[in-house]
């Protein structure tokens, strides 16, 4: 049978669970009105210098793009003071997730994640048939001394989700300074950076962690354009690691995984200050709407560094689920994770941000 023929790895294999998408809610529920605040995603939209961009671009979808995309590769590498050579574009962050775990990965090796973090350290690990140590938080908080005790001569990646997602707590430098340290130099330390640009917004969180890749060449960190400018939907992410790592990462890159759309949004994104600006200053609204109900239930949460936030709502996160899909709010439940009361919910403008609460107040 044609069944037995299938990768072993896929027996254990568990794909990711996407955010409940808008389509589904619409046709299970009949809703006329529907916010979606489960998968992180600019509910401020994109730039309009890059809605700009791709609709000039529209005609020449007929043409494949640059496999490596030369203009975007350029003008990264000026903004972020890097060598051309040390970047990888690749197809959303998840897409270079993958790609990364193509070229180190080898039946028998072990990565190591906290946990709750990022699915796809995870799955990307079974896939390939290495084994993932999941060290679970401790009071919100990295247990760093944990990680790092897992690493032994098997270990072949170090995942670092910072801010985390889904609870949105951020890795101190000391500690990050902890892990460059003692992590051996031949295990790749990823910083998953997806949220970079929200966390840098607050004023506790000045830093770079590219300055790492000065001195050491295991480091890979890893940001998006699909969160803080807003273009996940034409998935486009891009990494910097030590040239010998990105050369090898991007050989089995897809031949034409950056579509054309993403290319030129991306480039035209990156120059409007004033969008990204109003982006954060949103953000920051939305999160401060969200405290401030909580704080008023007297609910605990986790200080967010990105775009979302991570709360325990002391109530089975399932049923939670379920009535707010009913009126028409979609959010992360903390079930999924193991969590059962808790929920992962982004931010939105104004009017989500009322709608929602107004929803919460009938089920809570």
């Amino acid at each position: 049978m044609i069944t037995d023929r299938f990768r072993k790895e896929l027996a254990q294999f568990r794909p990711y669970v996407q955010g409940k998408p808008i389509e589904v809610v619409r046709r299970e529920l009949g809703l006329d009105r529907i916010e979606k605040l489960a998968s992180n995603e600019n509910q401020f939209g994109p730039s309009p210098k890059a809605v700009a961009a791709m609709k000039a671009e529209l005609d020449g979808v007929n043409f494949y793009p640059e496999g490596h995309p030369y203009e975007l590769v350029t003008k990264l590498s000026k903004r972020l003071g890097v060598d051309e050579d040390m970047l990888i574009i690749g197809n959303g962050g998840e897409g270079i997730l993958w790609n990364i775990a193509m070229t180190m990965l080898n039946e028998g090796d072990e990565v190591i994640m906290a946990y709750p973090s990022f699915d796809i350290y995870d799955i990307t690990a079974i896939y390939f048939g290495a084994t993932c140590h999941k060290v679970p938080l401790i009071d919100n908080h990295f247990d760093i001394d944990g990680m790092l005790a897992k690493v032994n001569e098997k270990t072949k990646i170090f995942w670092l989700c910072t801010p985390n997602n889904p609870t949105g707590n951020v890795c101190s430098v000391a500690e990050l300074d902890r892990i460059v340290a003692q992590l051996p130099e031949d295990v790749l330390l990823v910083i998953d950076e997806a949220y970079y640009e929200f966390a840098t917004a607050r004023d506790d969180y000045k830093r770079d962690n590219l300055e790492y890749l000065k001195t050491h060449d295991n480091i890979l960190v890893l940001r998006t354009f699909s969160k803080i400018y807003g273009l996940a939907g034409t998935r486009i992410g891009y990494a910097v690691a030590n040239a010998a790592v990105a050369s090898k990462a991007n050989m089995i890159r897809q031949t034409f995984g950056i579509n054309r759309l993403a290319q030129v949004a991306a480039l035209a994104a990156l120059d409007d200050e004033d969008y990204l600006q109003y982006v954060i200053e949103s953000n920051s609204d939305a999160l401060k709407t969200m405290e401030d109900y909580f704080d008023s239930r007297g609910l605990k949460y986790i200080t967010s560094y990105a775009n979302f936030i991570w709360v325990d709502l002391g109530v089975d996160s399932k049923k939670l689920f379920t009535e707010l899909e009913k009126l028409g709010v979609i959010i992360r439940a903390g079930y999924l994770w193991g969590y059962d009361t808790c929920a992962r919910i982004s931010t939105g403008t104004k009017e989500q941000m009322r709608f929602l609460l107004e929803c919460l107040d009938q089920v809570l």
